[in-house]
């Protein structure tokens, strides 16, 4: 399915990088709302952001101050011109945000991860224009977050828009959520026209490491940023952590480069013609790899063994990973492109045992 898209055309936003959607994480009380959106609104900032609803992991938590929060919202947009976003789970979150006239709304990761909440969702949403921004799945599953999007799409909305808050990973990491930035990446490629924004917050899940997602967002051409800010965040009531105060996010985006996607010189093409010819020799020398790999196939298909060899393939993985190192690679960038040529190995052997 092809999205049919319109821009996201927010009143009061200059469509320039990076449109910036900034505020708590969760709404606590209205003097904690309207502190932090009067600081932002001070510093320039034209869309609030606060959680009415919680989803967390495990029950115990603030899950949110529910309904009597969007009051809050509505006041916000009154005294400081702000348009105002909140993310809904439900048909009923829908239904009591659009009475409450809230401007914009956004799919959560765990709730994108569910078809069936996605498309009661859409329902609610059928005829009526507003923009929505969907969050990637908790999982590292692009079809899952191009299927929400379709289902929202398909209900008629076409102001649309993705959140790239990172993935969940058993794995320990700097992040709280790994980036993998190559999956939003590959969203632009198949859906150019969709906007996309970063969300620095949950991807580093530390406010220390806001300042260079955002960057590294911009230098990917990322569209927005979507930053949680509140006016005491060690305060905060969910959180915490990650959140900055609406000064230290004006001295964050005031400190990025923004640089342009079709800036080009003559230097430039010719470095590309450069590595247009090594990935002609990659695809030359993968072919003959693979034409090897069916003679193998061969001789194992007559001499009764095995195709996985695994002594044989933790070898590879780990000397060409040491390869790798010495000529300045990431190690799990080689044993990705390893395992994956494997894998192809494997087919083509596949193919010669089954005929």
């Amino acid at each position: 399915m092809e999205l049919e898209l319109s821009p996201l055309a927010l009143p009061g936003v200059e469509e320039k990088r990076p449109i910036v959607i900034a505020g708590p994480c969760s709404a606590e009380t209205e003097e904690q709302v309207m502190n932090t959106a009067t600081l932002l609104a001070s510093k320039g900032i034209k869309i609030f952001r606060a959680g009415i609803w919680k989803p967390r992991t495990k029950p115990g938590g603030f899950e949110g101050i529910g309904v009597e929060g969007l009051p809050w919202m509505k006041r916000v947009k009154q005294e400081t011109g702000m348009l105002v976003a909140t993310e809904v789970a439900t048909a009923k979150h829908v239904y009591e945000c659009l009475k409450a006239g809230i401007d914009i709304l956004w799919v959560g990761a765990r709730t994108t991860a569910n078809p069936f909440a996605v498309q009661e969702i859409a329902d609610a949403l059928k005829g009526v224009d507003i923009p929505v921004l969907v969050k990637n799945p908790v999982n590292p599953d692009l079809e899952l977050w191009i299927g929400a999007l379709e289902r929202i799409n398909g209900a008629g909305l076409k102001r649309l828009g993705a959140i790239h808050r990172g993935f969940s990973s058993y794995d320990k990491s700097i992040y709280r959520n790994l980036p993998q930035w190559h999956i939003p990446i590959e969203l632009r490629r198949r859906i150019p026209s969709l906007p996309i924004f970063c969300d620095p917050s949950h991807i580093g899940g530390k406010r220390e490491l806001v300042a260079p997602l955002c960057q590294q967002a911009m230098d990917l051409n990322f569209d927005g940023l979507i930053v949680e800010s509140h006016c005491t965040p060690e305060c905060a009531w969910s959180d915490a952590a990650q959140q900055v105060t609406p000064d230290v996010l004006d001295y964050i985006l005031n400190l990025l480069v923004i640089r342009k996607e079709t800036q080009t010189t003559e230097n430039l093409s010719e470095l590309r013609k450069q590595i247009d010819e090594c990935d002609n020799n990659l695809i030359q020398e993968l072919a003959k790899r693979m034409r090897i790999s069916r003679e193998i196939g061969t001789y194992k298909k007559e001499h009764e063994m095995t195709i996985l060899q695994t002594g044989r393939y933790n070898e590879i993985l780990e000397k060409r990973g040491s390869q790798g190192a010495l000529c300045g690679m990431d190690v799990d960038f080689i044993k990705t492109v390893f395992e994956a040529i494997h894998k192809e190995s494997v087919r083509q052997q596949m193919e010669i045992y089954n005929k």
